[in-house]
């Protein structure tokens, strides 16, 4: 029995040494086979457990002004995270923390046992470089930083609806900034970092890929031109203790936008103070009937079908007439106008009249043509594009209304789009909020001999006393303009009986026309609503430094001052 039992032990003994040969030979063999035909899968895996890599933050485009001006900047900024379930291993130093970092020792304490169970939380944003770096070079263990860029806005709130803002991870959200997101975004680099199973960086290796800076851009704006319009805008609205207002200056000969400004307004660098109703640019988004400030343009369309010239007069009288169901009044006293009265005196009745002798088409046609109602080509987001009505046949009262800025809307830029084209020998450029370093494609939409005609009876409308535009005049400058008051209608349906939009609209200097300007006036409650009266002054205000900031020659220096000064020119004007 001894014998067969230990014959069976040693047979075991040798099942199981051999079972370890096979064994080894096997992960022998297998190891072999891993480090020949599997060596990249390793690495690979290898480096998937162990190797990172790090953002290299990207420059968002610089936006400037058409001088170089900065608008929108990208400054470097630096973020403290924490990996908190490191940190609250090392609680002693949590007081050297707070203090570098400025924070109160107790809210730092409770942000961190809120998050302990946490990998990651960005404690503290929007520090200077420096700062995050000292913060980082104090080795407490859980604590990191990492570069990145705010976007800040020098002109504040004079630019803000223009210019629109970020957000906090730099994308455009609004304005400029989001119209041409895709132009400014810079692309973010990487570069490899070797870490530990705790995430710990334990070298660094080279750059992947390099960041690409966002390429900047050049608006059309002028902001020694944005500073003043703001300032005489907001001078205008406390005056008469208006609701909001808007203001657009236009180069004639190239479409620039030099200028355009709202109030309320609100500051990007504050987003705390940033409210919803005040941040819609109401230059582009607002529509409302131009009222009056129209009549300019119907004159243009009469002027252009050759029925009519300056010499033509219209019988006004009585200073109301019966259409249909309604009737159209006129505020200043009746007679019998020549065309350049009926702007200077804002009939209504004389300009129904020649409405109806010319008909609905050629008005429709050349406000068309000048841009109303049509799209300006900006692609500034949630820009409007008004409302112009087409009919196969227009009604008296349609064409009536039509004619004197009633029963469509517009936006401010249209209307000073518009006066632009007047401006500019009858040829419409296109608008452009981007400065332009090249010539424009114009399409002549009146006669130049029109346009001149319309220019001169612009004149009028300012230099004659009693005219609607008397306190639009510049001193040493002659302009011309036209004033507009527009009620406003009612959610409710029809028109409000005590809200109106005050308006003027005007083109300088004659002798070479440079600039158009729109100017909107909303809700004025104190010392009147026309906008002979409330938005006239802005106009005279903001063209007043506007010419002089431009270094544009006076056109109209008093004879006697140039003949103390020993000067023998020929006065300008129309």
């Amino acid at each position: 029995m001894k014998l067969f039992s230990g014959l069976a032990n040693e047979g075991r003994l040798k099942v199981v040494l051999l079972g370890v040969f096979v064994l080894s030979a096997v992960i022998a063999a297998w190891l072999i086979y891993l480090f020949t035909a599997k060596q990249s899968f390793l690495a690979a895996e290898g480096d998937a457990r162990s190797l990172r890599y790090s953002v290299i933050p990207a420059h968002r485009g610089l936006i400037t002004d058409r001088n170089g001006e900065p608008l929108a900047v990208s400054t470097p900024m630096s973020t403290i995270w924490v990996n908190p379930q490191e940190l609250v291993q090392d609680r002693a130093r949590w007081p050297e923390l707070a203090s570098a970092l400025g924070m109160p020792l107790d809210s730092l304490s409770k942000t961190i046992d809120d998050r302990a169970s946490r990998l990651y939380y960005e404690l503290k944003k929007g520090l200077p470089p420096e700062v995050g770096m000292q913060v980082a070079a104090l080795g407490i263990a859980g604590v990191y930083h990492k570069d990145e860029y705010k976007r800040f806005y020098p002109a504040g709130d004079v630019a803000a609806h223009l210019i629109g803002f970020t957000d906090t991870n730099d994308k455009g959200q609004e304005g400029i900034e989001l119209a041409y997101d895709q132009w400014l975004t810079g692309e973010e680099g990487r570069r490899q970092v070797i870490k530990d199973r705790r995430g710990h960086i334990i070298r660094e290796g080279g750059v992947v890929r390099n960041a690409r800076e966002g390429k900047s851009l050049a608006l059309s704006i002028d902001l020694r031109l944005q500073y003043l319009a703001y300032r005489e805008l907001r001078k205008g609205i406390d005056n008469f203790k208006a609701k909001a207002g808007t203001l657009v200056m236009v180069d004639v000969q190239t479409g620039e936008i030099l200028a355009m400004v709202n109030y309320p307004t609100y500051n990007p660098n504050n987003r705390q103070t940033m409210h919803p109703e005040f941040m819609r640019n109401r230059a582009m988004v607002d529509v409302f009937e131009p009222g009056s400030t129209i009549k300019p343009i119907s004159m243009a369309a009469a002027l252009n079908t050759g029925r009519w010239n300056l010499n033509s007069t219209v019988d006004a009288r009585p200073g109301q007439m019966k259409v249909g169901r309604f009737t159209i009044k006129d505020v200043s006293r009746p007679g019998v106008f020549t065309l350049a009265q009926v702007l200077q005196k804002s009939s209504n009745v004389g300009m129904s009249k020649i409405a109806f002798d010319i008909g609905a088409e050629p008005i429709y046609n050349m406000l068309q043509q000048v841009g109303i109602g049509q799209d300006t080509g900006l692609g500034f987001p949630g820009e409007q594009t008004g409302y112009l009505p087409a009919r196969r046949t227009w009604p008296q009262a349609e064409t009536a209304t039509l004619s004197y800025g009633y029963g469509f809307s517009v936006t401010a830029v249209q209307l000073a789009h518009a006066y632009a084209a007047i401006g500019n020998q009858g040829k419409a450029v296109p608008l452009s909020l981007l400065r332009l370093d090249r010539s424009v494609n114009e399409v002549q939409v009146m006669k130049p001999e029109v346009a001149e005609q319309v220019l001169s009876m612009l004149q009028s409308v300012v230099e004659t006393p009693g005219a609607g535009g008397a306190r639009a005049k510049v001193q040493g400058y002659f302009v011309g303009g036209k004033s507009g008051t527009a009620k406003k209608t009612s959610s409710s349906g029809g028109y409000t009986q005590a809200s109106y939009r005050s308006l003027f609209v005007g083109v300088a200097p004659l002798s070479n026309p440079r600039i158009a300007t729109a100017i909107v006036i909303d809700e004025p409650t104190e010392g009147g609503y026309y906008g002979g009266l409330v938005a006239a002054p802005v106009y005279s205000g903001v063209m007043s430094g506007a010419l002089r900031l431009l270094n544009i020659t006076p056109d109209n220096i008093p004879a006697e001052m140039l003949q103390t000064a020993g000067v023998n020119t020929v006065k300008g004007g129309r």
